[in-house]
């Protein structure tokens, strides 16, 4: 895949970009390992400062980089900014919190006693270099969530970006240096994906973490097992979106249009899969789907705009193909799930009903703004349908029981169960699945600690 910039609006390209020599990223590989050794002793004070620099920088290029990112990717515009807008209080988060969250810790007196300590403490250092293979649907997100603890912990970070938004992973390394890291805290790798292998294999690079396809975390996990070396995987999502009984139906179905379609449903968190009682079924189906076919699709830089096109040819083909393979087996389109004409890759708005378990979609993710409804007689099989799926990133329940909150969260194989709203990600909770939605957790402390040596300093009496 060539790195560039084409514009998913009408498949225009806009700027290409020549992959990096290898004598390019040997200057960036010894830069990175130089730059950690100083860089891993300064004070968080001092990181702090420049994450906080690097968050008014933000702020600052607000309007200009989202209109870069919906060009790149097409996520409409007002979401753009609400990305940027997260993104530098994601900074200023850890910038305030790092001190706190990687304070050294304290055994109980008892056990340090008993270990034949005169005292003893827990201390969270930096690994060091550290590769990161970001997606493009939320292309400064992604990163950011990454690189804000990194760089607070005293790591340093490489990363390798999708192909298809180069524009926003130089601005990237450009916004770190103009905040005042050193040049190599933060480095972008303008590479294609099959030279991430040969880079995970250096032993300059100590940890990996990839946000991505289940065939790209196979392969950055293989490599890096072999490799000893280790990595945090957050791979895709079919998240259920359960709705009971004595829920709120009408708000439901109105936050479920959001929690489908959010970045054009191009989001791995986004509720995929919509498991309603019986009860309700039909009343939320009504709603649900005259949502669905009320919103605007169009041109993503239009500030109306509440769907835009998909981000790639081939990403609309592999929708498509998931859509009449449902047709096919039997079932029933309550609307969309037709190619629209023009230019441009984009694809309306889709409910389907009568899903089977022989059907692609209902093992595969859908990415892009087409939902699959399910009917359900009880909470007991509203919990196997949900769980009827090989990615376990997050769920959405709605319900008014406390008892049934507490067997979904007990019984829900997810990352995540959100009640009575929609998934978010905030920098404050960890985040990450099970099952094939990957390992490991990123944001608040859990994210912080992933790429840290956690160690034990013991003192003898």
């Amino acid at each position: 895949m060539p790195i560039a910039t084409v514009n998913p609006a009408n498949g225009e390209t806009l700027k290409t970009y020549e992959a990096m020599d290898e004598e390019e990223l040997e200057r960036r590989l010894r830069l990175a390992e130089a730059t950690f050794r100083t860089y891993r002793t300064t004070a968080f004070a001092d990181r702090a400062r420049l994450l906080n620099r690097a968050a008014d920088l933000l702020d600052e290029d607000r309007a200009e980089i989202a209109r870069v990112m919906t060009t790149e990717m097409g996520k409409p515009v007002r979401q753009a900014r609400a990305e940027v807008a997260k993104c530098a209080k994601a900074m200023r988060w850890y910038a305030e919190h790092a001190p706190e969250l990687l304070a050294d810790e304290r055994p109980a007196e008892s056990d340090v006693k008993d270990s034949g300590a005169s005292h003893a403490l827990v201390r969270y250092r930096p690994l060091g270099p550290v590769l990161a293979v970001m997606p493009w649907n939320f292309p400064l997100w992604q990163v950011v969530r990454f690189a804000a603890p990194a760089l607070m912990a005293g790591n340093v970070g490489l990363l390798k970006h999708a192909s298809n938004v180069p524009q926003t992973a130089l601005y990237l390394e450009d916004l770190f240096h103009r905040a005042g890291f050193t040049e190599g805290c933060f480095q972008t790798l303008l590479i294609g994906s099959g030279a991430v292998d040969e880079i995970l294999r250096d032993e300059r690079i100590k940890a990996a973490t990839l946000t991505g396809s289940e065939p790209a975390g196979r392969a950055v996990a293989s490599t890096a097992g072999e490799m000893v070396k280790k990595t945090v995987l957050e791979l895709g999502g079919s998240d259920p979106f359960v709705v009971m009984p004595s829920a709120d139906v009408d708000r439901a179905a109105e936050v479920a249009v959001t929690a489908r379609v959010q970045n054009n449903g191009q989001s791995c968190i986004a509720a995929k899969r919509f498991i309603v009682h019986s009860d309700v079924y039909d009343r939320f189906t009504e709603r649900f789907t005259e949502g669905m076919k009320a919103l605007k699709v169009g041109d993503p830089l239009e500030e109306e705009t509440q769907v835009g096109p998909l981000a790639s040819e081939q990403g609309r083909a592999d929708l498509e193909e998931l859509v009449d393979d449902a047709r096919r087996g039997g079932a029933t389109v309550l609307c969309g799930g037709e190619r629209p004409d023009g230019p441009g890759w984009y694809y309306p708005p889709t409910v389907l009903a009568g899903l089977g378990r022989e059907m692609r979609i209902h093992r595969e993710e859908a990415f892009g703004p087409v939902a699959t409804l399910y009917r359900a007689a009880d909470l007991d099989e509203a919990v196997l349908i949900a769980n009827d799926s090989p990615f376990g990133l997050s769920s959405n329940v709605w319900t008014r029981e406390a008892a049934e909150v507490d067997r979904f969260v007990r019984d829900l194989e997810a990352g995540g169960v959100y009640v009575n709203g929609m998934t978010a990600s905030h920098p404050a909770f960890p985040f990450g699945g099970v099952k094939r939605s990957g390992y490991g957790r990123e944001l608040s402390g859990h994210g912080i600690r992933e790429f840290c040596n956690i160690t034990t300093v013991w003192h003898g009496a």
